[in-house]
Parts: C-alpha cells; sequence; structure tokens
C-alpha cells in the first residue's frame, strides 16, 4: 500500500463515523419534537413511545442501507 491508500482508508473511516453520526442526530431531531414529560398527557406519552421506537427502527433501517451500500 503507498501513503495515498493510507490516508484514504483512514479518511473514509472517519467520514463514515461522521456520517453517521449526523444520520442519527437528525432523525432523533425529527423523532424528539415535544413537550417535557411531565406536560404531557397519557396519549401524548403513549404517541412519543411510538415515535420514539420508529426513529430507532428508522435508525436501524438506516445502518442496515449502510452496511448493504458497501458492497
Amino acid at each position: 500500500m503507498n501513503t495515498n491508500q493510507i490516508i484514504n482508508m483512514i479518511i473514509r473511516r472517519f467520514m463514515r463515523k461522521a456520517i453517521n453520526k449526523g444520520v442519527n442526530t437528525g432523525i432523533d431531531m425529527a423523532v424528539g419534537r415535544g413537550k417535557p414529560q411531565g406536560e404531557m398527557t397519557e396519549s401524548e406519552r403513549e404517541q412519543a413511545q411510538k415515535a420514539k421506537e420508529t426513529g430507532k427502527k428508522a435508525r436501524d433501517m438506516a445502518k442496515l442501507a449502510r452496511r448493504l451500500g458497501r458492497f
């Protein structure tokens, strides 16, 4: 391996981590909107919990898509 290949490999690793973190943060921000737990009614709490679960599923699917995209 030459120096250029090693540098590209390291840069790709850091870029992948940064992009993954950005995707996860964006999903969290989209899902996390709302009031604090104390101000919510019971139905709002249930809806927030479902949104949180949906966000986790979305992150898992994004992770799977990134994994499949490498091949």
